[in-house]
């Protein structure tokens, strides 16, 4: 029953012009970033472990914060500087000796990139109307809110290319400290250890997308309703039975070759 569709598919054309009020992209950028040497922030105790390290792997590394900025270019009509701070939790095996166990440590570490895109121009106010069915408030007066372009930012967790722990007096990175408090917030103790021994350094291979997008009316063709096109598959089977009717996975149990590997990856970017 679940596979009869409900509307015809023959039927489905466009039918009328509608106007819709959305988010329209203006412009965008690709990014492939080679962050070098970033200096890592311990907090608390991880500082005395790291002191005390003879050699550090990175385990991995994500990012937890990102902090957008957006300005108007002078004398240049249209367009804006695009200011981002991106904020890293990395996780470290610190090993004290050769024979030593690790022991892990979590710290944080921050890159920041500018770019400059077009966002046309317009800077409008916007009021909605808010009705609040427990007060009957029909006309409670509301802030504005404001046309500018907005900056999105899109990004997959970094690549570790490399990790270095050296002498304190060899390095040349300063100590940033000015993170968030949400990324604060992880660690359970903030403080930071005075005159530390040693410095972790690492490089990261970041890929972003940076987009520009304001808020537009725009003419899209429809087609209808967004009806579903099948329903609901209602299963009362017992758990069992559904799980008998899951294929085995064959694919776990067998690695691919690296011919399937190479195949696969090669049709799955349309780029090539």
């Amino acid at each position: 029953m679940a596979d009869v569709p409900i509307i015809n598919p023959n039927e489905k054309r466009i039918n009328e012009a509608v106007c819709i009020d959305t988010k329209r992209i203006f412009d965008s950028c690709v990014s492939k970033d080679c962050a070098e040497d970033l200096r890592v922030t311990f907090y608390g105790g991880s500082q005395d472990i790291i002191d005390r390290a003879e050699s550090i792997k990175t385990r991995d590394c994500d990012i937890v914060a990102v902090s957008i900025d957006v300005e108007d270019v002078p004398f240049n009509r249209g367009y804006y500087n695009v200011d981002i701070n991106f904020y890293f939790r990395l996780r470290f095996d610190v090993y004290g000796g050769p024979f030593s166990n690790p022991q892990t440590v979590i710290g944080f570490t921050n890159f920041e990139k500018k770019c400059i895109l077009f966002g046309s121009e317009g800077d409008v106010k916007v009021f909605k109307s808010t009705y609040n069915r427990c007060n009957n408030q029909l006309d409670r007066p509301e802030s504005p809110q404001y046309s500018n372009p907005t900056a999105k930012v899109q990004a997959v967790d970094p690549v570790v290319l490399d990790t270095d722990v050296i002498d304190i007096h060899h390095c040349r990175r300063p100590l940033f400290t000015a993170f968030p408090e949400s990324v604060r917030g992880m660690v359970d103790d903030a403080n930071f250890r005075p005159n530390p021994r040693k410095a972790v350094l690492v490089t990261l291979g970041l890929f972003s997308i940076v987009q520009m997008e304001r808020d537009a009316q725009l003419l899209m063709p429809a087609y209808d309703y967004c009806i579903p096109d099948r329903e609901c598959d209602c299963n009362t089977q017992d758990p069992c039975s559904t799980f008998q009717g899951i294929d085995f996975p064959v694919d776990d149990f067998f690695p691919p070759e690296r011919g399937d590997i190479q195949n696969n990856s090669l049709s799955d970017n349309p780029c090539r």
